[in-house]
């Protein structure tokens, strides 16, 4: 049996996409989700400010 009920704000944030950014100073990798994309990330490893429309995205096959 399944329940159609789920946790308010969950239309909104189905369809995130996250993805996985790595510091450029120490290679700390930093998990960012889709509607973040405008926010300031701080790197949980040196502490600098990292500049996540500066990663890079690997390709998977």
């Amino acid at each position: 049996m399944t329940d159609s009920v789920h946790c308010p704000g969950f239309e909104q944030n189905k369809n995130l996409k996250t993805f996985t950014c790595k510091c450029p100073d120490c290679g700390v990798e930093v998990e960012v989700f889709s509607d973040e994309l405008d926010k300031k990330r701080i790197c949980g490893g040196c502490g600098k400010e990292i500049d996540v429309n500066q990663c890079v995205l690997d390709g998977q096959v």
